[in-house]
């Protein structure tokens, strides 16, 4: 450790010193005392600039359950009044789930004993399943969402809520085979009975095991905030099936620190600076809005805001009202004796309002992992920055789209497999028996739409370059690039190219090598 360095000695110190040797050694060995226990200046209580910091350092829960309703209000109202706020929830929306994601069937072969042609029928009827599922407006308790509407409000409600739930209740449709539905509810339902204080079991709705595992969750018959006929009543809804094990509740939010019941808002951090922000925009809006009337002031000899308009008469000898009290091109205007004019002139637009709403606004972006490019839609740098945005905006697209097919999409494949399973839809022979031949069963993507580029030609290249030097696959490259399939691509070309022989469009020639077009 580096030997501290004492600052010289004071007139007081020399004085104490000479006074009182013993004194001064022990005044001296407290302040070298302090000078080690500020090892680390980020933890000093000595520095002035310190001082007054302080935190109270609670476990996850202490620190986010009181100031929860606080962040999700003010987060709700910056996200339906605030441009900013509203356009970052709609570009992570956007960017992540767009038109939802599609099922891709990927079960494991050799755990099944499969061979390729019986795995690609199996998947492809499990596929055209799925979306006889999720694709109609049935999938929703309230039959007015499709699954990818479902997903976009799952994954919106956690980024301004903090979190977002979803029950799966057994609802017979009319015209569906299936009974699973889902039935999202907001956040703040999720709440203690009768508003019990938090426990070390139950806290922000959530109660849980010895383990800290969720076992009941306590959700309110009504919104809290209602306006008709709130109840306060609560149902107490199982975590986990007695005998399936399915979960009853999918519970979405991110989980930041260990023992954190409930989800925080994704503007948490820049409630303030966006706020602020806002009132510092409407500020030189309404000011440039008065400096574009270019109002005046009359100022009378007696102070009286009322003006007299008795001897004012207009340019045709009329007497003048307060309607004539006004601005126009080439307008003259008779004031009464005494009477001045003084003009308000806000001086706007203000020319370094530019400079500071885009330092505020990157601020905003780095906390929300949207570059500034990308938050503003602003493209005016070169190839190369736009570019680099693109891939750092992507990196943060595919976390969250693993966090929502992994915590939401998958969950909900799985409770819909057991019932289509049950009632003889999909044939799966041992799902319910081995836990090993289910999860092989349940194998599967997500896929979202491709990241989108600046230049199609480079990119397609680069593709081209990485499957040839055996560094991708084509089906990667497929999925990257497009967000299609390859192996449906294959069968479709298969079929184009043997429709364009058969009606002359292409002609095959006999070579030395083989067949060449």
């Amino acid at each position: 450790m580096k030997e501290p360095i004492l600052p010289p000695k004071s007139r007081l110190d020399k004085i104490i010193e000479w006074a009182s040797p013993t004194r001064a050694a022990k005044r001296s060995r407290a302040r070298l005392l302090t000078k080690f226990l500020d090892a680390y200046t980020g933890a000093s209580k000595s520095r002035r600039s310190m001082k007054v910091w302080d935190y109270l350092g609670g476990d996850a829960d202490s620190d986010i359950l009181p100031d929860l309703p606080d962040l999700r209000k003010r987060s709700r109202d910056l996200e339906q009044n605030d441009a900013i706020a509203s356009g970052a929830i709609k570009t992570k929306t956007t960017n992540v789930v767009g038109p939802g994601f599609s099922l891709h069937s990927r079960i494991n072969r050799d755990v099944l004993g499969m061979s390729e042609e019986q795995a690609d029928a199996w998947e492809s009827k499990t596929e055209q399943e799925w979306r006889l599922f999720f694709d109609s407006k049935d999938v929703d308790i309230t039959r007015t969402c499709d699954g990818a509407a479902l997903t976009s409000m799952m994954y919106e409600r956690m980024n301004v809520d903090g979190d977002s739930l979803a029950l799966v209740p057994k609802v017979a449709v009319v015209g569906s085979p299936y009974k699973t539905r889902v039935q999202i509810v907001e956040a703040d339902r999720l709440s203690n009975p009768d508003s019990k204080a938090d426990t070390p079991t139950l806290a922000g709705g959530v109660e849980v095991d010895a383990n800290g595992a969720p076992k009941t969750y306590h959700i309110a018959k009504s919104h809290p905030g209602s306006m008709v006929d709130p109840k306060l009543e609560w149902d107490h809804i199982r975590a986990f099936g007695a005998k399936t094990g399915l979960r009853n509740v999918i519970h979405l939010y991110k989980k930041k620190r260990p023992g954190q019941s409930r989800g925080v808002p994704d503007l948490h951090a820049v409630i303030e600076p966006l706020k602020m922000i806002t009132r510092y925009s409407d500020a030189e809006l309404m000011a440039a809005v008065v400096s574009g009337m270019f109002t005046v002031f009359i100022e009378t000899p007696s102070g009286d805001p009322s003006l007299d308009f008795s001897n004012l008469s207009d340019e045709t000898g009329q007497k003048a009202s307060d309607k004539d009290y006004k601005l126009a091109n080439g307008a003259i205007v008779g004031l009464a004796k005494g009477e001045k004019i003084h003009d308000s002139n806000p001086g706007r637009p203000n020319q370094n309002f530019d400079q500071f709403f885009q330092s505020i606004v990157k601020q905003v972006g780095m906390s929300l992992e949207i570059p500034y490019e990308i938050l503003m839609k602003h493209f005016v740098a070169s190839y190369s920055a736009s570019r680099a945005a693109m891939l750092e905006f992507w990196r943060f697209v595919v976390r969250e789209r693993k966090l929502i097919v992994d915590n939401f999409l998958k969950v909900l494949y799985e409770i819909w497999m057991h019932e289509a399973v049950a009632i003889g839809r999909i044939s799966a022979p041992g799902f319910f028996n081995d836990p090993l031949v289910k999860k092989a069963y349940l194998g599967c993507e997500f896929r979202g739409t491709a990241k989108g580029h600046l230049d199609d030609e480079k990119e397609v290249n680069a593709a081209a370059a990485r499957v040839k030097n055996k560094f991708s696959t084509v089906s990667q490259e497929t999925a990257e690039l497009t967000g299609g399939d390859w192996e449906k691509n294959h069968k479709q070309q298969v079929k184009e190219r043997a429709a364009q022989l058969k009606d002359g469009l292409i002609v095959e020639e006999m070579t030395d090598n083989g067949i060449e077009e």
